[in-house]
């Protein structure tokens, strides 16, 4: 474990009767690192974060957020943390300028102090120009700015963001993220679910969930390494449906999953190559087109739980 780690967990466990929402999970989140927490939903992503930020108690286990524990001080860590949850949670009636001005007060900022650091965030999430407007009438993407900046306005050590840009369009989530890596370039600790695969690219580290359970960690170009080895190549078209009947039980053809309209193939090393399995194609699925790709965290994570579903299946 780090020497300059932000969050701790050990063994971390929490049980809903004899549902079990988070098993034996352990992991270390460094000072400044964005850290992602992916899985599907119902992981177990969102009762973690339950936990760190103090207001879930854990079945069992043990954890640190910025050096206080989670069981035995959670008023400390609730101190130097920011959270920003799934669900908007600022008020829809008041402005932009009034929502900072009312969480600034909820962190015990006040007077100038307080102006100051709102006059800051402001500046920080690029929206100095919607101070006056009302909150409700605002785009999504621009809310969401909001929430994250009420999040830091007392400037904490950490901050978790549950699913941050969650029906967010692509431009306001380019624009978040950019924000995020702003944090934490200056030191702030980026915590982050999202089920956007792409975004995930972005963090210094991702760990996967899959039922409770953490099932990898790693850097998102180690995690390809390590769980997509193979030769990816993707196939687009018409008869993109007929040309997966036809590749799967291939020698050499590990796995035909759908993405998007196409499909993406994973064949073993030196197996095939673009041109053979665009002739293969010809006479079956001839309206296909057959690139060569990198793998993407989409490819790790349905290697990861097609893994885990063989495992689980094993006697």
């Amino acid at each position: 474990m780090g020497n300059d780690a932000a969050i701790e967990v050990s063994h971390l466990t929490r049980r809903f009767g004899s549902f079990t929402a988070v098993d034996d999970v352990s992991f270390h989140v460094e000072r400044g690192e964005i850290f992602g927490y992916l899985g599907a939903n119902g992981a177990g992503k969102s009762t973690t974060i339950r936990m760190l930020c103090g207001l879930l108690s854990p079945t069992s286990g043990q954890a640190t957020v910025a050096g206080h524990d989670i069981a035995t001080d959670p008023e400390g860590v609730k101190a130097s943390i920011g959270y920003m949850s799934q669900k908007f949670s600022l008020y829809l009636d008041l402005s932009v300028w009034d929502n900072l001005r009312f969480f600034g007060g909820a962190y015990g900022l006040g007077g100038r102090e307080l102006l100051a650091r709102a006059e800051e965030v402001l500046a920080l999430t690029d929206l100095a120009d919607h101070s006056s407007a009302t909150t409700g009438a605002l785009p999504g993407g621009i809310r969401q700015r909001l929430a994250l900046g009420c999040a830091i306005l007392h400037a904490p050590e950490i901050v978790f963001l549950d699913e941050p840009t969650a029906g967010v369009d692509p431009v306001a989530r380019r624009a978040f993220w950019r924000l995020i890596r702003s944090l934490a370039r200056g030191g702030t600790t980026v915590f982050v679910t999202t089920h956007y695969l792409d975004e995930a690219e972005y963090c210094a580290r991702i760990g996967l969930m899959v039922d409770g359970r953490l099932v990898a960690l790693d850097t998102p170009a180690a995690l390809k390494r390590e769980h997509v080895p193979d030769r990816l190549f993707v196939v687009r078209g018409a008869d993109a449906g007929t040309a997966a009947e036809l590749l799967k039980g291939q020698t050499g053809v590990r796995a035909v999953e759908p993405f998007g309209a196409g499909l993406h193939v994973r064949t073993e090393p030196g197996a095939w190559d673009a041109q053979r399995l665009a002739e293969r194609l010809r006479k079956g699925a001839p309206r296909t087109l057959v690139e060569e790709a990198e793998a993407s965290l989409e490819d790790v994570f349905l290697a990861v739980v097609k893994r885990e579903s063989r495992e689980e299946a094993q006697p």
